[in-house]
């Protein structure tokens, strides 16, 4: 038996060491037949920051002269959907890009390699917070793996199959697409990665690996990095990715 907190803040039984494993709201108490008032507060702040997350902007500028330290082209590109409320409300138009970043891709056939995009996706503030520091720690394993990269791609109003259609038109042959993911009431800055084989147009959630809740307080940006690695070597060894490819890293050591 576990009585939660009470409206006093005391705890007849302790349920406090569950907290450390976990930021959900778990054993709040209650005041009367409401919650007490400070996690009511602190329950509408969380929102607040995940509303926030959803309409903020991609600091391109930022991002663009920081990614020149990779000795890598970076391209500018948009989806079709023009503002944030018609991103919101047609999401089949942040899967596709608009005209003008179609050409500026024709221009950057790379034949084979690796992709990497970034995209604003339901939370940019993600991205300006998490994507450089896991791009220092990926960028040099993959290039010293000997691996061939593409452009840096970074896509304003972009959702995750964007990166199909911006792969297939690079003639890249592996996608990774580093994105901002729908903000939780306890994770506004959370980053997921999307890594597809032989990405192109028409490929559904199946064909990709995720990497889910890289931020400080999830999946912390070093063991992402590693995670992501391992991937993209399996996945171009065993030349698939999705349910098809299995992460089995670090499982024999625990036999």
């Amino acid at each position: 038996m576990v009585e939660i907190e009470k409206a006093d803040g005391s705890e007849d039984y302790q349920i406090s060491f569950l907290r450390q494993f976990t930021s959900a709201r778990i054993g709040i108490g209650s005041s009367g037949a409401a919650i007490p008032t400070k996690p009511a507060l602190e329950f509408k702040m969380a929102h607040a920051h995940a509303r926030d997350a959803v309409y903020s902007r991609m600091d391109t500028e930022m991002l663009t002269d920081e990614l020149i330290q990779f000795k890598l082209p970076v391209l500018a590109l948009h989806s079709k959907a023009t503002n944030r409320e018609q991103y919101l409300q047609r999401p089949d138009m942040g899967r596709s890009l608009d005209e003008l970043s179609s050409n500026r891709l024709a221009d950057q056939i790379t034949n084979n390699g690796i992709v990497i995009i970034i995209a604003d996706g339901l939370s940019a503030a993600a991205i300006n917070k998490n994507v450089l520091v896991l791009l220092k720690l990926l960028i040099p394993r993959l290039t010293d793996a000997g691996y061939k990269l593409a452009p840096i791609c970074l896509v304003e109003q972009g959702r995750v199959a964007i990166g199909d259609e911006i792969a297939a038109e690079l003639g890249a042959s592996f996608s990774v697409m580093l994105i901002g993911e729908r903000p939780g009431l306890s994770s506004a800055d959370s980053m997921g990665a999307y890594l597809t084989y032989q990405p192109k147009p028409g490929l559904t959630d199946d064909a990709r690996n995720c990497v889910s809740n890289i931020r400080t307080e999830g999946l912390a940006l070093p063991t992402a990095a590693d995670k992501i690695f391992y991937l993209i070597q399996e996945s171009l060894k065993r030349k698939l990715s999705g349910v098809w490819l299995k992460d089995n890293q670090g499982l024999l050591n625990k036999l």
